[in-house]
């Protein structure tokens, strides 16, 4: 039977959409841009590729601090949209303003806003999921999600990437064709928000008292005691510190490695575009899957798969490395966040989805704190970017085998 989505369920996809386009272009043109401010500096590809790192570890940790907070107050009667609104302007302002700052120092500043606004507001979007959609649909509607996200990214990052690209022949200077590209992404994004903020209602929350932050820290503290007691949740959060913390550095750092190896921007941006293209059959085709197999499983290839790939990010230093490293991560790389995010979903209590996705949060993008910083660190004191990348294998082989033991304690206590 063909799966069919409610109207609800469109407009909860058509976010993943439009945020899809701020990571598109942190991933491609934001790193190309930062590079050349901080060429015009004087900075060594080595440092630039650190301070890349640096500034996405102080984005991650700004959303680890403030993540399980927000998310607990967002767990009370009618608040999760307004601080999803907030979260969504800040990042779409940030985006904006990105665009008319000549210096390096300043644009990471901005960038670290703009960031922190994006991931923060996925907290309470993720958290969403429980109130738009049933249990057993969540796998495939949250697959829809990454699926659609990556290739409706395309649409704003192709537009932009003709601006940047033929700028000389459009008679625009460099800092006036990236802020047309920064502007066109934050418009997408915002208007792709729209539809959900006018038709999402909270369905699981917690009724509001008189001291809402004060009692949402009360609850908070709960729950992590919670957690502590629920061995299937606790070992699964650890396994997927370890394992998203390398996806997400990838993502991060992929353009900026590329640069520091110095391959070509415009082969770099077209590899990073054929991975969204890739990415969208794949996520289709494995959340098909996983109505036959297991959505556990399924995880476990892509983890395996992940650290296949970092042992081979050490061998890289041609254009066409790059390429098929591009597609190899295509392949992988929206099924593991979108089963990830189900799996997730489907074994917390739904009224505490807020403060349970800002822990996950945590574990999540504010993992990649160590994954930035590693590979930061790493390629600082070897000179070598090579190195610093393929030892993220340790984070997917140690997310992988914790992994398999959290999926066995959760199959001990549902007795399957």
């Amino acid at each position: 039977m063909k799966f069919k989505m409610t109207a609800l369920e469109k407009k909860w996809v058509l976010y993943d959409v439009g945020n899809s386009a701020f990571v598109m272009l942190v991933a491609t043109i934001f790193p190309i841009y930062f590079n050349h401010l901080a060429d015009q500096a004087g900075i060594s590809s080595v440092n630039y590729l650190a301070y890349w790192g640096y500034a996405t570890s102080i984005c991650t940790l700004l959303v680890a601090i403030l993540g399980p907070t927000l998310g607990a107050v967002a767990d009370t009667k009618n608040y999760k949209k307004v601080i999803f609104s907030v979260c969504l302007g800040v990042g779409v302002i940030g985006c904006v303003v990105m665009g008319f700052i000549s210096s390096w120092i300043w644009f990471l500043g901005i960038f670290i806003l703009a960031k922190t606004g994006y991931s923060s507001s996925l907290i309470f979007y993720d958290a969403m999921l429980t109130d738009v959609t049933e249990p057993e649909r969540m796998d495939i509607v949250s697959s829809q999600g990454f699926a659609w996200g990556y290739i409706g990214s395309c649409i704003p990052f192709v537009a932009s990437l003709g601006v940047v690209l033929g700028a000389g022949k459009l008679g625009l200077g460099m800092q006036t064709s990236m802020a047309i590209a920064f502007l066109i992404t934050a418009v997408w994004w915002l208007l792709s928000a729209f539809p959900l903020l006018r038709s999402y209602k909270q369905k699981y929350f917690v009724e509001t008292t008189e001291h809402i932050v004060k009692n949402s820290f009360s609850r908070l503290g709960h729950t992590f005691k919670d957690i502590a007691k629920e061995k299937h949740i606790l070992i699964f959060l650890i396994a997927f510190f370890f394992y998203i913390d390398g996806v997400y550095t990838v993502i991060d750092m992929a353009t900026a490695y590329g640069q520091a190896l110095g391959l070509d921007s415009t082969g770099l941006l077209l590899a990073l575009l054929l991975t969204q293209i890739v990415a969208f059959p794949c996520v289709l085709i494995f959340s098909r899957l996983s109505k036959k197999i297991s959505s556990t499983t399924i995880i476990t290839i892509c983890i395996a798969a992940y650290l296949g790939i970092a042992i081979y990010a050490y061998w890289l230093d041609t254009q066409l490395d790059f390429w098929i490293l591009a597609v190899l991560v295509g392949m992988f790389q929206g099924t593991i966040q979108a089963l990830s995010r189900s799996y997730f979903a489907k074994i917390i209590p739904a009224e505490k989805s807020g403060e349970y996705f800002g822990i996950y949060d945590i574990c999540g993008k504010g993992a990649s704190i160590f994954g930035t910083a590693f590979v930061s660190v790493l390629s600082q004191l070897t000179g070598n970017v090579n190195i610093g990348v393929s030892a993220l294998s340790v984070m997917f082989l140690v997310g992988l085998l914790l992994f398999r033991k959290a999926v066995k304690a959760n199959g001990q206590l549902t007795g399957n």
